[in-house]
């Protein structure tokens, strides 16, 4: 521990955590451990993200009275007193219940313990409901907002949470929401603004959050210490990037993003310290990068942290690929790798006679170089076996894209047969391009418990394979991988673009249609032809019923298949 000594009383901490949704006993000692720390290291007050005490998003659990009710036993223990706390404020998040109202009867909240006592709780007024977001189904909206003066730190609080800051009327165009909640904590005498939070990553959203806190901040003329979740729970990830921003909307301070960090200093934005969870000092992070290879780096970073998060939370310790000598075999082999180490990763190779070559040379020196483990079966006998009996049934030999799917699909049983006997998890290898329009196998490709890239369009696929070898400080994937034509390799001589538009094209429209939501006239107008457009506008919507039946994808961009797409599967719409 660090040596406790006299500090100024304004000194905070922000403890962005990785939390596991309903393990309150540990969420519990992980709180515990990061104030110890913090105290240790001078701080008067350390802030926790939001839910802390039961993780985020707990979903239907918060349906469960049995649940809701050990959240808060959760909260009466940690406002007890104890030496873990003694002279050092404590906030976090926690769902509370409403005496009296119907279930599931919650608010949204925030816990300042103070003097071995609840001091005051903090209720989020502003309940998000678009994107993966959910929460009028379980929260109810506080009309009014809390201050609070907490006696450790000398401060009036002002107890806030997540949403309630994204309604700066000074810096959206159109704000979703009648209040500013930040505002009528200013008026209610704020001095400085927590704001705990559980906000998912996506592709550029820690550059925006960084300016949207600054204009707050500066708005109001009042610090904020903004502290969210860091971690992987299912699909989404949350990437930290805790900070404290001046009342001039400088940061003064700031945490990295995808690791657990203790970020501690005084309010002036001095004495800045980055604190690991078992003490040491880490480097003070740099701003977001904006570049287009920051930004890759960002991401291979947002999969690392999903997949080591996911595995590790579902009970996994190892996982299963196939590789096919392809581009997104071998980023989703290069994620594995570096999320679970060498060791926890085994490459499949299934050839078929369509198979070149070079693919599989590519994926057995991609697996040198990753250090995993390499196996190759060779699928030719079980697929003429398919055929014959196939051919039998049907009175002819099946039909070219049957075949292709015969192929398919026993790679999946191959790989699912892996997994059964070694209890590693299969992680599949779709990208958000082939997910987007049905260029993928039910039950043969799409077999798998994760869809590590099924939000990265094929073309920042490349982009994000560049980062893993800049990240892995070698040409893990082959340079060959980059520059051959990408192919399914299910028939002789057969590339993606045989069926598909140039990806740069196609992504482009996907884009416009699936993130941006906009109508074909207007993706016409970007220099499309219009029956292209209205051609993949109808792949992609004549999937759906595939994408229902896929692996939870990690979410990286601002609109990934899942959660946070909800379309019938039935429908008649023709846009």
């Amino acid at each position: 521990m660090l040596p406790f000594a006299p500090v100024p009383a304004k000194r905070i901490a922000l403890a962005q955590i990785d939390t596991t949704v309903g393990d309150l006993g540990g969420n519990a000692e992980r709180i515990r451990a990061f104030t110890a720390l913090a105290r240790d290291a001078g701080a008067r007050l350390v802030v926790f993200p939001e839910l802390a005490i039961c993780g985020y998003p707990p979903r239907d659990f918060l349906d469960m009275p049995e649940f809701v009710d050990r959240c808060a036993s959760s909260v009466e223990e940690l406002a007890r007193p104890g030496d873990w706390s003694r002279g050092i404020a404590v906030a976090f998040g926690f769902p509370e219940k409403e005496a009296g109202a119907p279930p599931p009867g919650l608010h949204n909240s925030v816990a300042l313990v103070d003097g071995g006592r609840l001091a005051a709780v903090g209720r989020k007024s502003l309940l998000p409901t678009y994107d993966v977001f959910d929460e009028t189904r379980y929260f109810l909206p506080s009309s009014s907002s809390t201050s609070a003066r907490a006696g450790s730190v000398g401060l009036v609080l002002g107890l806030s949470v997540c949403e309630d800051i994204w309604n700066d009327k000074r810096f959206w165009d159109r704000p979703r929401y009648e209040r500013d909640p930040i505002a009528d904590l200013v008026a209610g005498g704020a001095e400085l603004v927590l704001n705990v939070s559980a906000s998912p990553y996506a592709l550029g959203k820690a550059a925006l959050r960084e300016r949207m806190l600054a204009t707050a901040a500066r708005s109001h003329a009042t610090p904020v210490a903004y502290v969210n979740q860091v971690g992987g729970n299912d699909s989404l990830v949350f990437d930290g990037g805790s900070m404290l921003v001046g009342p001039d909307g400088r940061v003064l301070a700031r945490a990295p993003l995808f690791e657990e960090a203790l970020v501690v200093a005084d309010l002036d934005g001095s004495a800045v310290r980055v604190l690991s969870h078992g003490g040491r000092d880490l480097p003070v992070p740099p701003p977001p990068d904006p570049s287009p290879d920051g930004q890759a780096d960002e991401v291979f970073r947002a999969l690392v942290l999903g997949v080591r998060d996911y595995v590790r939370k579902c009970g996994f310790t190892s996982a299963v690929i196939g590789l096919s000598g392809g581009i997104d075999s071998a980023l989703t082999a290069a994620v594995a790798a570096a999320a679970l180490g060498p060791g926890g990763v085994t490459g499949v190779g299934m050839p078929s006679r369509y198979s070149s070559d070079h693919s599989r040379e590519d994926a057995r020196i991609l697996a040198e170089r990753l250090g995993v483990a390499f196996r190759e079966v060779f699928i030719e006998p079980m697929h003429a076996a398919y055929l014959a009996s196939l051919s039998e049934t049907f009175g002819h030999a099946p039909a070219d894209l049957t075949e292709q799917n015969v192929q398919a699909r026993i790679r999946g049983q191959i790989l699912m047969a892996v997994s059964n006997e070694t209890g590693a998890l299969l992680l599949s290898t779709g990208n958000k391009s082939e997910l987007s329009v049905g260029y993928c196998t039910l039950y043969g490709d799409m077999a798998g418990g994760l869809a590590v890239i099924g939000d990265l369009p094929k073309t920042l696929v490349y982009r994000v394979s560049r980062a893993a070898n800049r990240a892995l400080g070698k040409e893990s994937i082959p340079e060959r991988t980059f520059t051959k034509p990408p192919s399914a390799e299910l028939k002789p001589g057969q590339v993606d673009q045989d069926s598909l538009p140039p990806y740069d094209v196609l992504d482009d429209i996907l884009a416009a249609y699936v993130e941006e939501r906009l109508p074909v006239a207007d993706i016409v107008r970007r220099g499309h032809p219009e029956d292209l457009v209205r051609r993949v506008i109808r792949m992609v919507n004549g999937s759906e019923y595939k994408r229902r039946q896929a692996a939870p994808v990690l979410k990286v961009t601002g609109k990934a298949f899942g959660e946070g797409r909800r379309l019938p599967i039935a429908h008649g719409w023709r846009p």
